[in-house]
């Protein structure tokens, strides 16, 4: 059975897949390969979020383990799966990228491969630390530029040029700077820059949330969900505009990705809200900011969550529960406006509603 995605445009596949699982579509062995890591990946973090380890007492990882592992595995699928720009090739896997993706693997995995050397000598990095810390800090760069776009990548230019540039800056923001050897070995050699509070966070919760939830979706839990919502809006006055605030809500609480909540709802609700009166522009408009809300549901929230968690210091179910109000008043302004909306366009309930 086609799950949503699988029914909308070629034109709208391809840019879910390019925002979730990358742009290219290999096939062969490379198609093998990838699907491989990917899996391996998901058995690694169910393996390390279990209490199987400790059960069977082998495999134990520490996080500073988990978090290398885990950049690894990422930054390797990072380069195989997204292509370099929107003119690279898709069919197949340049080798300059198998060895940007093997050089990204091996800086992820280095504070693992490395750890009892570099915990005989703290703070004083060695010319491989060195190397090796500037090609990861570059990678993960070109892997966030591929798979975010630019400008995440160049926020974190930026930040990381501020930490060199502070005897240069304004008063407010001065500070006396680090060296260039100095913040490579920070923020690469330990777990208090790359390898920290977020990449920890992922390793160990939203992996394993984020893919529940995509399993789900692709289960069929989106299609669920829209028919619930047509079961109980449908028939009212604007129903399809209604649908798709409400579904996409219901979506956002099990989907990790707006575009993906965009594209199996809106092939079924901008047809209908096109054909109830409201308009391309509008029914376009009311779809893309009903899912992209999506992401502030509890209890996943785009991962924003569990990252709130770790940070602010404040048990996950104090975070859900403050932020269920805020998103249902969202939602319910939402409903508010295509109600409105609905009036204006003189929209009628549908027969026997």
């Amino acid at each position: 059975m086609a799950t949503d995605i699988e029914k909308a445009p070629e034109a709208l596949q391809q840019l879910v897949a390019e925002t979730d699982t990358g742009g290219r579509k290999p096939s062969g062995f490379t198609a093998r390969l990838i699907f491989g890591l990917a899996l391996a990946w998901a058995l690694f973090q169910f393996w390390y979020a279990s209490p199987l380890p400790f059960v069977l007492g082998l495999g134990i990882l520490n996080d500073t383990e988990a978090r290398a592992i885990h950049l690894a595995f990422s930054l390797a699928l990072a380069f195989l799966a997204w292509p370099a720009f929107s003119s690279s090739p898709r069919r197949h896997v340049p080798l300059g990228d198998w060895m940007l993706a093997i050089a990204g693997a091996f800086a992820g995995a280095y504070l693992m491969l490395f750890y009892r050397e570099l915990a005989t000598r703290p703070g004083q990095p060695n010319i491989m630390d060195i190397v090796t810390a500037s090609a990861g800090l570059l990678l993960l760069l070109e892997a966030t530029r591929r798979a975010v776009g630019w400008p995440m990548a160049a926020l974190a230019t930026l930040f990381l040029t501020y930490c060199m540039a502070g005897p240069w800056m304004p008063e407010v923001l001065a500070h006396k700077g680090a060296s260039l050897s100095r913040l490579l070995s920070h923020m690469w050699l330990t777990t208090e820059g790359v390898y920290g509070i977020a990449l920890g966070v992922s390793a160990s919760t939203i992996f394993i949330y984020v893919l529940f939830g995509a399993l789900l979706d692709r289960a069929g839990g989106g299609n669920y969900m829209m028919q619930v919502s047509f079961a109980a809006l449908g028939h009212l006055r604007g129903g399809p505009a209604k649908v798709a605030v409400v579904s996409s809500a219901l979506n956002g609480m099990i989907s990790g990705s707006s575009v993906s909540n965009v594209v199996s709802g809106g092939i079924f609700t901008i047809p209908m809200m096109k054909k109830a009166g409201y308009g391309g522009v509008k029914a376009g408009a009311i779809e893309t900011m009903s899912s992209v809300n999506g992401q502030i549901m509890p209890p996943v929230m785009g991962a924003a969550a569990f990252l709130m968690v770790e940070y602010v210091g404040i048990p996950y179910s104090d975070v859900v529960r403050h932020a269920f109000l805020p998103a249902s008043l969202s939602y319910l302004g939402l409903l508010y406006i295509v109600h409105l909306e609905a009036l204006k366009l003189g929209i009628q309930p549908a027969v026997g509603g």
